[in-house]
Order: structure tokens, then sequence, then C-alpha cells
């Protein structure tokens, strides 16, 4: 597994949630998704894809200000701060977070497998 690869993966997520890409998310995350959102709570992969399906959950900004990657066999783990800006519901955010995620192989592709989110404090 290459560094670049992971790199690319990264960017098409980013670019899927930015578009709410409910297609491209599909494609990008494991069926068995465990995902931990900033408020604790854990989320399935429906749960996660639903969020945009609905237009709960929109960004208009996500920027990537570091990113850390480790590469294992099959897989790698990254750790990404991002700026955001977007709603969720009638709430609006513009905030810091920092979102950890276990990429694997399947043998054609990566797919999502777990992911961590929490806030990053001001």
């Amino acid at each position: 597994m290459k560094r670049e690869f992971i790199i690319e993966y990264e960017e098409r997520l980013r670019q899927a949630m930015l578009n709410g890409d409910v297609k491209a998310l599909e494609e990008l995350i494991d069926d068995n998704l465990i995902f931990v959102n900033h408020f604790g709570q854990i989320l399935t992969k429906e749960a996660d894809i639903e969020a945009y399906r609905s237009e709960i959950l929109s960004f208009t900004t996500i920027d990537f200000l570091d990113q850390k990657i480790i590469l294992l066999e099959n897989s790698a783990v990254t750790v990404t701060r991002a700026a955001l800006k977007g709603t969720f519901g009638t709430e609006s955010i513009e905030d810091e977070m920092c979102y950890s995620r276990v990429w694997k192989s399947n043998g054609k592709r990566l797919i999502i497998v777990s992911g961590h989110c929490s806030s990053v404090p001001k």
C-alpha cells in the first residue's frame, strides 16, 4: 500500500462529503462501518450516509490542515485535522475537527471500516 494511494482516497472522501455524493460515500464506506462522532455516538454506515441523503448534514468547506498516515500491510490509519463549514439541521458548523479513519483494501479499492471524530479545542 502506498501513501499516495491513501491521500487519493482521502481526497475522494473529502469531495464526496463536500458534494453530498451519496453514491461515492456508499462506495468508500464499508457496510460494517463503526463511526464514533464528536458527540460520542456510534453510527453505522446507513446512519452516516442518511445524514447526507436527507441533507441534514451539508458542508460548504472542508480544508485539510494536517494529515498523518500509518501504512500497514493491507490497510492504513489516517489522522486528519480539518476546518469545516456547513450546516447540521438548522445549526451552523464552523469548527476544526480531527478525524481518524481505518482504511482497508478489499482487493480492488480502499474502504473505510472504522472512524472517529473529535472537536479540536480552540
